[in-house]
């Protein structure tokens, strides 16, 4: 961002002294430091702090913030600024105001002490300067002006920020950083005006968890509750509220509430199917009628004239449209005519109630779950009205407007969700969102030109912290973050909100734990998501998420006492629970599974799906209890037991069975890749075959009895590598398999080795593929199939403008590849077009499937399809359809059957098959032709596949350079 100016002099200047901040909530580009220079303004120094001066003029809100700052800098110095309405003589004072509005600041700028044209016309803008000699008596003072009231206020809190008190202060008991010291560097500081122009949050699906805690601290959603989220937005640079509606009444229940957010600032709205300001709960069947616009209109208009009235002169972005009673489809069908008819009445309530035209009153229409039909086969929408985008409830966008689509006065928005209530399962309790997907896809949602509102559900604003500040922060400035500064994200957060303490250690465990539980939501995990026999996964699931909390728990016993609950709150009890709830699905899926093989253990882990159910209760306990119990009920979500798409009402123990355990002793046998047990199969124990991608294998040798026996492994083939061959076994234990593939003999062989114990005798078989590959290049394949991580290409194709872009994370594994500019829209399929591409190594010829693995992107364009190109070497390139069916919505989860898929996977599998006439090394191209699409991995299967089905994929290929 440039600073404006007439003169060239002063611009020089600006060039040369400025300070100008990027624009987001926790900026890292700190303009108040803890030592002096004769530059800079000594906020803090020597035990004394400067006093403010506002003018009494000035915006109510802009004088209730002050006292804001007072206090942060108390918190931060242990003294307090006095607060002074008129000049006094004073070496250095803060000066705070409003252009247009405070006199002081008017003056200031009549004088040319500081520059009004930096703030007039501007949208929500602040300057923060020093200026020497301000008035009479003033020595120095550091002036914060606004544009407007929310300028000033964005101003203040940005000081605020600027000495270490977080946006998390009240909401997660994140201390202030303590300093003596506080020095505001020289500079014009400068947020600039935000590139969305309506940035908030909704407080949605809030039982049980927000309403508990909300029934027991405030009785309820009344004006002292709605005043720490008023202060929250704003401190986050928010600056838009959808209130809590299921059973909530905002200006009925506590009519300060909105004479509150009027004085603060925030604008408000009402959800996708509240018109007019009303609340859902306002309308009453037994006074008012059907809620039918055919049946009921005039009714309905009073009602809505109501709605209006009542908001006066209050900054409102009016919703407009129907839905049915209880976020439900008006009618069956697409009744266009109809809601014309009540988008037309509903605008004429508005031009007679504030008589004035009804384009001069800023109004959205949400084109959410079936509204969108309406607008899809050509609803009339009066221009001037915001037409709100929404995603599907699972963070993918729905519609975005085209490339090349007229401007619109009203401008476009986007309705999207951290939480959601609904089909295929709701998903309330935790933070499942990738930083990483958001930004893809609002920075989407951007290029297309959706600029005016961002919209957010958060739930219960617990625990969607992380996101919630990463969603606003973006909204500000969306042209700052990008695929690679993502990491500094979360750097940056844990920096801020922990005082420096394990930043990058606190960073990576925020990352990883969303990403996992990104993989899929808790709610939809059981004991079958994850596979026990092929490629670990289970395993690694549970093993991956404990190195977690095993990290977690050693930075929560190094931090300072004070910083321990926000630790809890925002990372530990996240991670630990987490943690401990994927553990009892796979502890469960071990229980089932040892049941019908009879081991011994059965019943121990059974046993222990109790205690970790119980540790569940036990971390939410702690979040109640701490601080005072100052959180309590916030995480009373249930998320164990789902059979549907609806919350049960208590969480509920998997299901466990016990086995009756033999007094003799009987061996068991199991190989990994099978459910089944030796000696009791019919078919021979074989393992996976061994090869360059794969060099361990195991076995498990349990008892099946209450009696302890010995065991011994042999084998006649030195180059078998066993890690123990033997011991005794009293319940059970796992053994390793390597091959020495410096003795191994070439080619494919089969071998086996036999397992003695309790009197029985096991012969277990393996099988070898040690291919030449001295010519090979690239990802080899193994076990009929190849598996590439789509950021691993081995080159890639920029002509003109286009790049292809790594985002690191994104998705289940490495990260994801996108190809920009998304401006560019479509672009012609030939061997010209924007490529990436993955040298491959084929043992195998005839038909292979590539499978190319996306994030979960919808056909959000009028345009017919969406598309890619594929090809293997110089082959013309093949054109595939990315998208599937149009999304049917409705409220119990029945859906498309592929959207459903998934989404519950978070993952989009695209299958096209090609003929490889000749085994050696090939080239797979993947070429760009729409934008948006987001490539995680590939897998290349050939008839001879050996791929087995898990929830994750398997691990990559071995990649051979040359």
């Amino acid at each position: 961002m440039i600073l404006s100016t007439q003169k060239q002099t002063f611009l020089s200047l600006l060039l040369l002294f400025s300070i100008i901040n990027i624009g987001y909530a926790i900026n890292p580009n700190k303009y108040v430091k803890n030592e002096a220079s004769n530059e800079s303004f000594p906020l803090a120094s020597n035990g004394k702090v400067a006093s403010i001066l506002v003018s009494d003029n000035d915006y109510p809100g802009v004088l209730r913030v002050v006292s804001h700052l007072q206090n942060d800098i108390r918190s931060v110095t242990n003294f307090l600024p006095n607060i002074i309405k008129k000049a006094v003589t004073e070496n250095y004072i803060v000066i705070i105001g409003t252009l247009g509005k405070s006199s002081i600041i008017d003056q200031l700028a009549k004088e040319g002490k500081i520059d009004a044209s930096q703030l007039h016309g501007k949208w929500e803008k602040f300057t923060t300067q020093i200026v020497n000699n301000p008035i009479a008596g003033v020595q120095k003072a550091l002036v914060i002006a606004g544009s407007d009231k929310r300028g000033t206020i964005y101003g203040i809190y940005d000081l605020s920020n600027q000495i270490g008190v977080t946006p998390w202060a009240f909401w997660a008991d994140v201390p202030a950083q303590k300093q003596s010291e506080l020095h505001v560097q020289p500079g014009i500081h400068t947020l600039g005006e935000p590139k969305v122009k309506y940035r908030g949050i909704f407080i949605n699906d809030e039982a049980p968890a927000l309403t508990g805690w909300v029934r027991e601290k405030y009785g309820n959603f009344n004006s002292k509750f709605y005043d720490k989220v008023f202060e929250l937005i704003l401190r986050m640079k928010g600056n838009y509220l959808w209130p809590a509606m299921w059973g909530e009444r905002f200006n009925t229940d506590d009519p300060q509430n909105s004479i509150l957010a009027d004085e603060y600032g925030v604008v408000m709205g009402t959800s996708h199917h509240e018109p007019l300001t009303r609340a859902h709960l306002e309308w009453r069947k037994g006074v008012n009628g059907a809620w039918d616009f055919n049946k009921n209109s005039e009714n309905l208009k009073k009602f809505w004239t109501g709605g209006i009235e009542r908001i006066g002169n209050k900054e409102t972005l009016i919703t407009v449209g129907m839905r049915g009673d209880g976020d439900e489809p008006m009618t069956e069908g697409t009744a266009i005519d109809l809601l014309e008819n009540i988008v037309k009445s509903q605008r004429e309530i508005i031009s007679t109630v504030t008589k004035k035209p009804a384009d001069q009153t800023p109004q959205i229409w949400a084109l959410y779950k079936e509204v969108q039909e309406y607008y899809d086969k050509g609803m009339k929408v009066p221009d001037d009205i915001t037409l709100l985008m929404c995603d599907d409830n699972w963070g993918n966008v729905r519609k975005l407007p085209a490339l090349d689509a007229k401007p619109r006065k009203g401008g476009y928005g986007m309705y999207y969700h951290f939480d959601y209530v609904g089909g295929p399962r709701s998903y309330k309790w935790i933070n499942t969102n990738q930083i990483e997907r958001i930004w893809e896809q609002m920075h989407l949602a951007y290029e297309h030109g959706v600029d005016k509102v961002w919209i957010v559900n958060v739930g219960d604003i617990k625990p969607m912290e992380f996101p919630t500040e990463f969603f606003l922060d973006y909204a500000w400035n969306p042209e700052y973050w990008n695929e690679t500064s993502l990491k500094d994200y979360y750097y940056q957060w844990a920096k801020d909100n922990f005082g420096g303490q394990n930043t990058q250690e606190i960073a990576t465990l925020i990352k990883m734990y969303s990403k996992y539980n990104a993989r899929r939501k808790p709610e939809l995990l059981d004991p079958t998501t994850y596979s026990l026999i092929h490629y670990n996964e289970a395993e690694n699931v549970v093993s991956d998420y404990k190195k977690l909390a095993q990290k977690a728990q050693e930075i929560d016993a190094q931090l300072k006492p004070e910083y321990k609950d926000a630790f809890y709150q925002l990372v530990l009890y996240p991670v630990l629970a987490s943690a401990n709830l994927n553990e009892l699905y796979v502890t469960t899926a071990k229980n089932h599974l040892y049941i019908n093989q009879g081991r011994a253990i059965t019943n121990e882990y059974a046993e222990k799906v109790k205690k970790l159910f119980n540790k569940d209760a036990e971390l939410s306990d702690y979040y109640h209890k701490m601080g005072n119990g100052k959180w309590n009920n916030m995480m009373s979500q249930t998320h164990i037991g789902y059979t549907s798409w609806q919350d049960p009402k208590t969480n509920i123990i998997p299901l466990t069975k016990t086995i009756e355990i033999p007094s003799e002793a009987e061996i068991g046998v199991a190989i990994e890749g099978s459910t089944k047990w030796w000696p009791a199969a019919s078919e021979k124990a074989t393992l996976p075959t061994f090869n360059s991608s794969k060099n361990t294998s195991y076995i498990e040798i349990f008892n099946r009895g209450n009696v302890a026996f010995d065991y011994k492994i042999a084998s006649k083939y030195k180059w078998i590598k066993i890690s123990k061959t033997k011991g005794s076994i009293d319940k059970q234990e796992r053994i390793f398999v390597n091959i020495n593939w410096k003795k191994a003999p070439k080619g494919d062989q089969t071998a086996s080795f036999t397992i003695t114990g309790a009197g029985k005798e096991i012969p277990v078989y393996i099988k070898i593929d040690n291919s030449n590959l001295e010519n090979a290049k690239g990802f080899i394949e193994n076990n009929g199939f190849i598996a590439i991580q789509a950021v691993n290409y081995s080159s890639k194709h920029e002509p003109d403008s286009f790049k292809w872009k790594v985002v690191d994370n994104l998705g289940k594994k490495e990260g994801a590849v996108i190809s920009t500019p998304i401006k560019s829209g479509r672009v012609a399929l030939n061997e010209n077009s924007p490529k990436l591409s993955y040298d491959v190594h084929f043992k195998n010829t005839g038909k292979v499937k590539v499978q190319l693995y996306f994030s979960p992107t919808i056909n959000y364009s009028t345009r017919e399809g969406m598309y890619y190109g594929l090809s293997f070497d110089n082959e013309k390139p093949v054109k595939v359809n990315y998208a599937f069916e149009p999304i049917v919505f409705d409220y119990n989860g029945k859906v498309t059957k592929d959207w459903d898929k998934n989404v519950r996977n978070n993952l989009k599998v695209v299958t096209t098959e090609f003929n490889i006439e000749k085994a050696g090394n090939h080239t797979l191209n993947y070429y760009r032709i729409d934008e948006g699409l987001v490539l995680q991995s590939i897998v290349i299967e050939t008839e001879k596949s050996e791929l087995k089905p898990t929830n994750l994929g398997p691990e990559e290929s071995p990649k051979i350079k040359n």
